[in-house]
């Protein structure tokens, strides 16, 4: 049997610090973007700002688009953490739906003009596409549950009413969107809510006969 070398004591500590140094640099990045748009995001800048070599940071990102696609990845990862920790605090299914639209309204207000940005640089790409469809699968599933508990809808059919529900909150954002103030936030909020409350009651009435 051929020996297996050990792991060296300091290898740990090694990754570590070139984790924290990774994310130091998406940091430096993240922040360029918001103060002057990712066009403004450069592998020079990076380095100026972060006050290391240009090396380095091609030791951690093999060029732009990488380094905005990894801002992009970051900040979508902790957007949908922030969404799903309220929207899990919340107690009814109902509730859920009203979280969930009150927390794409607000990114939209803090955040969308950061993702546009990126999205226009090249930050947004096929593998981010296929994380956020990942997510959305998990959306309806966790939604869909709470449907069929609370509504005793048939699984099958709570999926597809859910994922229906869900999709309706796109053109809920254009309608906000064409007049983004507090007052049509709280109108579309309200036309969504029936739609949302009103299907899964004609749902599970039509499911109990």
């Amino acid at each position: 049997m051929a020996a297996v070398s050990a792991t060296p004591p300091t290898a740990p500590a090694s990754r570590a610090s070139a984790s924290d140094r990774r994310e130091a640099l998406l940091d430096v990045a993240a922040a360029i973007v918001v103060s002057d748009g990712a066009s403004a995001v450069s592998m020079e800048t990076v380095a100026e700002q972060a006050g290391v070599s240009r090396p380095l940071v091609y030791k951690h990102f093999a060029n732009r688009e990488e380094l905005l696609t990894a801002v992009y990845r970051r900040e979508a990862s902790l957007l949908h953490r922030e969404m799903a920790a309220d929207v899990e605090a919340a107690d009814s299914l109902e509730q859920m739906f009203r979280t969930l639209l009150r927390g794409a309204i607000r990114a939209s207000v803090e955040r969308g003009p950061i993702f546009a940005s990126l999205r226009a640089e090249g930050g947004w790409n096929r593998d981010l596409r296929k994380q956020q469809h990942e997510r959305d699968r998990r959306t309806v599933r966790f939604f869909a549950a709470r449907a069929v508990q609370e509504y005793g809808i048939p699984e099958h059919q709570a999926r597809s009413a859910v994922a229906i529900l869900l999709s309706a909150s796109e053109p809920v954002m254009a309608q906000w969107r064409r007049t983004p103030t507090p007052e049509k936030a709280a109108e579309v909020e309200a036309v969504y809510m029936a739609l949302v409350v009103g299907g899964l009651k004609q749902l599970a009435a039509a499911t109990s006969d």
